[in-house]
């Protein structure tokens, strides 16, 4: 273990990975972004839980994987002895890894996990997020949604919490905060997301058609904000359990009474930050599990299921639809010439590309089945779809992975909202198989459009 600053540093994080170079490169760019940070580095977990019954960490980060050997602790094990400890059990945990699949996500927050950094993204990211998580979980970060009908009152307990580090927004009645709410978005996967708020503080009395209690009800049943996803505040003149009765009934995650203690109120708005991050964290791998079992893991695509379960909503918003059936063109030659190996290469090349050339078109792209690859198109007429497939097949002809020279055959339909799936592929399967019997390396249309383009 290699401690880099005095102990008299304000952040203190504790870096856990194998690998030397990784340690290396990790505390010497987060050196550099935060001076005042005194950072261990680890590199086992044996090593880390020792270094921990000495001392107090603010973050820990640690690869998934710590040892070859499978009798030694890897980061999970770590997670769950942290988690344990007496003086350590509150700490903010970063597992670090490019593996994590879903059941790991499922099992890194069973064991406690805090977070999870992609590997792949690079050490400047990771530091990037180091940093984030540590601002969250060391200070007050926070946008704040304050809903108070008095000035006086307003004014000195914004001073309080913008002298915290919070940005507060504050409005006079509930009616201004319901359309405000309206108005912003609180997506975690949202670009708008720095437009929403992470907490309401408001008033429990307002002046006016809506009180306090009137707008945590339109917060939880007309915006369906549940306490996790938009943690409420309440600060009420009252102090006895009717009152508390009544306000957490209307939905309020807390309380606090006038006059507003400045230590008291600070500790509970920390308290439901903390609550606010835990559930964009949570939403964030949940989507991110979602697109783990819904994308094939060798080509990078959507699989069949994806395309089966979203095609009816896909195919019923748009008027003109196409759909591709795509397949490599002598794929069992190359596999039985090449080699298994190179086989897997060239799928993951032509799922690549196919990622790349239908990022910006309304598409979804996926393996089908083995070497073949279905591709619906929205907003898409017969001739902005033939011209597609053309496009996409000269540009598998530059593709040559691993050197071999590879080609597509192409069967193409369409249809329009009242289309199903299962008609459209039997008719753009159909059309394949008439593009490989007039010689590969081509595009056929479906009978029916054929026809279609005949009238």
């Amino acid at each position: 273990m290699t401690p880099i600053r005095p102990t008299e540093k304000v952040n203190r994080i504790m870096i856990v990975d194998r690998s030397e170079v990784a340690r290396s490169i990790i505390s010497h760019i987060l050196q550099k972004e935060m001076q005042d940070a005194y950072i261990v580095t680890c590199e086992s977990a044996e090593d880390a839980l020792e270094h921990l019954q000495r001392e107090k960490f603010d973050l820990i980060t640690t690869s998934l994987f710590l040892s070859k050997n499978p009798n030694e602790l890897d980061g999970l094990d770590l997670c769950h002895k942290i988690r344990a400890s007496e003086k350590q059990h509150l700490t903010p945990v970063i597992v670090v890894s490019s593996d994590a699949d879903s059941r790991l996500l499922r099992e890194g927050f069973s064991a406690g996990v805090t977070d999870y950094f992609n590997k792949s993204l690079g050490y400047k990211r990771l530091v990037e997020f180091i940093k984030d998580v540590s601002q969250r979980h060391a200070g007050l970060v926070g946008r704040i949604l304050y809903v108070e009908d008095s000035p006086v009152t307003a004014q000195s307990t914004q001073t309080v919490m913008e002298r915290h580090g919070l940005h507060v927004t504050h409005v006079s009645s509930a009616e201004e905060a319901f359309n405000c709410l309206k108005n912003t978005s609180n997506d975690v996967n949202n670009c708008a997301e720095n437009e929403g708020f992470d907490i309401i503080i408001t008033d429990f009395f307002l002046e006016g058609q809506m009180t306090g209690g009137d707008l945590l009800y339109a917060i939880r049943t007309q915006l369906h904000y549940s306490r996790q996803e938009m943690p409420v505040l309440v600060i009420t003149v009252e102090d006895n359990k009717n009152c508390q009765a009544e306000i957490f009934h209307a939905g309020a995650n807390d309380f606090v009474t006038k006059p507003v203690i400045e230590e008291v109120l600070i500790a509970r708005i920390k308290s439901l930050l903390l609550v606010k991050h835990q559930y964009n964290v949570l939403k964030r791998f949940s989507r991110e599990m979602h697109r783990l079992a819904t994308t094939d893991g060798l080509t990078g695509v959507r699989n069949k299921q994806f395309l089966l379960e979203e095609s009816e909503t896909f195919i019923t918003r748009s008027p003109h639809v196409c759909l591709l059936m795509i397949d490599i063109d002598h794929f069992e030659i190359i596999n039985a010439m090449q080699g298994y190996v190179v086989g897997d290469h060239i799928l993951f090349h032509v799922g690549n590309l196919m990622n790349q050339f239908f990022a910006d078109k309304n598409a979804i792209a996926s393996r089908f089945v083995g070497k073949r690859f279905a591709v619906l198109l929205g907003e898409c007429p017969l001739d902005k779809g033939k011209s597609i497939a053309e496009e996409f097949r000269q540009q598998i002809m530059q593709l040559k992975p691993d050197g071999v020279d590879i080609t597509i055959s192409v069967g193409l339909t369409a249809g329009d909202n009242r289309s199903n799936l299962e008609t459209m592929l039997t008719e753009a399967d159909s059309a394949l198989h008439n593009a490989q019997i007039q010689g590969y390396n081509r595009t056929s249309l479906s009978i029916t459009c054929k026809d279609e383009s005949l009238t």
